[in-house]
């Protein structure tokens, strides 16, 4: 039945290779076409895609570590967003191979089947026509449904795969999201398409921000709301005003190419001068101001860095204020978190460990950072390690590191492992509980001892505090003999139980504080029926789901509102009286000003500022109160 299957489609391929089936894909005929006559590939071959070896991939994830940390969280809030059943998320790297996957553990044989494993070539050139290599050859965002692969043996997944470049314009990684489910059709993977290309621009940007985190940084959009989006212009330059990079979306807005910016002055294309547009800088840059470009374009900007005052040589120095104790960048309002983070600082500062517990998604790393980032080694190193998501096999070399030569494959240099590299700093060991025992007895001696070994090295002493995080009941695991019980009490200086979101009291502060985050600046403004649904969902994703769907809403919102229709609809429908509770907040005050506000507009013909005048008002309380009753010009007809 195989063999059948593979020969009607080895037969498909080459008839429309040859140009014999005007219907096809012009994208997917030309993939074929590459694989026959470029890579000499055969449709029906089955043999299984090649794979790394092990200090190769070592040496490739070392390669694109800070990618790999960035796009962990994207990834796994992908997964949750598409239901998880029946999905795998894959990151490669510029060569196709795959260097991290996630998926549901019940799942994994299934992709594994299918090649889908970690240090996998999925070039073009080595597996055909694929979401993941044919993105690489078109740079640009694509779905590979089933018989569309190259080989017979890949024609029962569906792939949509987009590409992640780097500040300088060249491919850094693909994102991609295969299924192997039969019932999946070309259609549904329009969503899935979309999700998939937001997630790629948010880890592009979020590379873009921290490679260049020690440059000036102008952000900018053509609307004033979408400054910090992932469709905003991001400009990094150095002290001097050369620019050292741009992302696409700056190039398209400037109207340029990137070598004719590169090494040119920012005041070469914007209309002020560099000290003008260094007092405008704030650490934060989340509020934006007017920027008009040479050739007389309109723009919106934020600027990232440390205020200059062209002033500040005449004026005599000030005294010295005192530094204001600094604040955790978690919300807090929960009083049993507020007494958990605050015992929790004071005895990492003491060097006792913590033991972090709570259901996933609660915040674990969140909290963590935040312990670190309050404490006294704030400007040390913040490491972490996910001991459920690195497979047993890497977990040794990606916590203690290796020396050079220590085995096949292994770089000359050799690799330090997080402990390592935490030296000074503090190292987040996540899901703790399900570090393998071997590795069990392995840290424990690092902890009583002060040093690391590295495989096939010396013992090197390390200054590194240790937070460890786990949704599992340890107890019971020591119980059953799958964790060491004198690490779990080293580990467990102070345990720290954080609550699931559907029991913490802030959960209206923590929505704010979220949506704030996620907004980057936007002014987004939820209404009764939205805000009533949202907290009053269970969010069985905890923290991360919450994070996850309000930075979807943000990302969609065009008109700074959102309503109940806008949310997903697993929340809709899990909160149907939201409607009827919104119906009794509106008062029919409110409902008379929308009417009259609407009036107004209409006899003015939408002139904001003779609506303005007529109303007695200002603009911005007129813009005010627009998006408060979520009036957009397509409101009448």
């Amino acid at each position: 039945m195989h063999n059948d299957h593979f020969s009607r489609h080895a037969q498909q391929v080459l008839t429309v290779a040859r140009g014999r089936d005007p219907s096809s894909d012009p994208s997917i005929a030309r993939s074929w076409l590459r694989c026959l006559e470029d890579y000499h590939l055969d449709p029906a071959q089955t043999i299984a895609p090649t794979v790394l070896e092990h200090g190769r991939l070592l040496e490739s994830r070392e390669r694109l570590q800070q990618v790999l940390q960035i796009a962990g969280s994207e990834m796994n809030s992908l997964h949750q967003q598409l239901s998880g059943a029946g999905h795998a998320v894959l990151l490669t790297d510029a060569r196709g191979v795959i260097l991290n996957c996630v998926t549901a553990p019940s799942e994994r044989r299934v992709f594994e089947h299918a090649g889908l494993w970690l240090g996998a070539d999925w070039s073009e050139a080595s597996e055909g026509t694929n979401g993941i290599g044919t993105c690489l050859v078109e740079r640009q965002p694509l779905t590979i449904h089933r018989d569309e692969h190259f080989r017979g043996r890949h024609t029962g997944l569906t792939c949509s795969a987009s590409p992640v470049f780097d500040p300088h314009g060249e491919l850094l990684a693909v994102l991609d999201v295969s299924s192997a489910r039969e019932a999946v059709s070309r259609q549904s993977q329009f969503h899935t398409m979309a999700l998939v290309n937001l997630s790629a621009k948010m880890i592009e940007s979020c590379y873009f921000l921290r490679h260049f985190e020690h440059h000036w940084l102008l952000r900018f959009h053509l609307q004033a709301e979408s400054v910090g989006l992932f469709s905003e212009g991001l400009l990094a330059f150095d002290g001097e005003g050369r620019i050292c990079a741009v992302n696409q979306s700056a190039l398209n807005l400037l109207g340029q190419v990137r070598d004719g910016l590169l090494g040119r002055p920012v005041e070469a294309f914007f209309e002020c001068s560099l000290d003008q547009l260094l007092c405008r800088a704030s650490a934060t840059a989340t509020a934006s101001w007017p920027l008009r470009t040479r050739e007389g374009r309109h723009l919106f900007a934020a600027l990232r860095g440390r205020p200059r005052r062209v002033s500040a040589v005449l004026a005599p120095a000030p005294n010295p204020a005192p530094q204001p104790a600094r604040q955790p960048d978690i919300c807090l309002g929960d009083p049993s978190l507020q007494e958990g983070f605050r015992k929790a600082l004071r005895v990492f500062e003491r060097d006792v460990p913590l033991l972090i517990n709570g259901e996933t998604g609660s915040g674990k790393e969140a909290f963590a950072k935040a312990v670190h980032h309050a404490s006294q080694r704030v400007d040390k190193a913040f490491i972490a390690l996910n001991c459920a998501a690195i497979p047993e096999s890497l977990i040794e070399s990606e916590l203690f590191g290796y020396r050079g030569g220590s085995f096949t494959g292994a770089r000359k240099e050799g690799m330090p492992g997080k402990l390592q590299q935490a030296d000074g700093g503090t190292l987040f060991l996540d899901e703790i509980g399900d570090m393998p025992l071997a590795l069990q007895t392995r840290l424990l001696r690092v902890l009583e001892d002060r040093q690391v070994v590295p495989i096939g090295g010396e013992p090197q002493a390390v200054n590194v505090r240790i937070i460890s995080a786990t949704h599992r009941n340890l107890s019971e695991r020591v119980r059953n003999g799958s964790f060491r019980e004198d690490l779990y009490y080293r580990l467990n200086g102070l345990e720290v139980s954080l609550p699931p979101l559907r029991e913490r009291s802030d959960k209206a502060q923590l929505l704010e504080f979220l949506l704030a985050q996620e907004a980057h600046g936007q002014t987004i403004v939820l209404d009764a029926a939205a805000r009533s649904a949202l907290l009053g969902f269970s969010w069985p994703g905890n923290v991360r789901q919450l994070r996850t769907v309000l930075r979807t809403l943000a990302a969609l919102c065009d008109n700074g509102r959102v309503g109940l229709e806008d949310l997903p609809v697993a929340i809709r429908q899990a909160h149907p009286q939201a409607l009827t509770e919104a119906a009794q907040l509106e008062s029919p005050l409110d409902d008379a000003e929308r009417l009259a506000l609407l009036a107004v507009l209409e006899q003015q013909r939408w002139h904001m500022t003779l609506t303005a005048q007529q109303l007695g008002i200002s603009r911005n309380t007129l813009y005010r109160k627009l998006r408060r009753h979520g009036i957009a010009r397509q409101a009448i007809s």
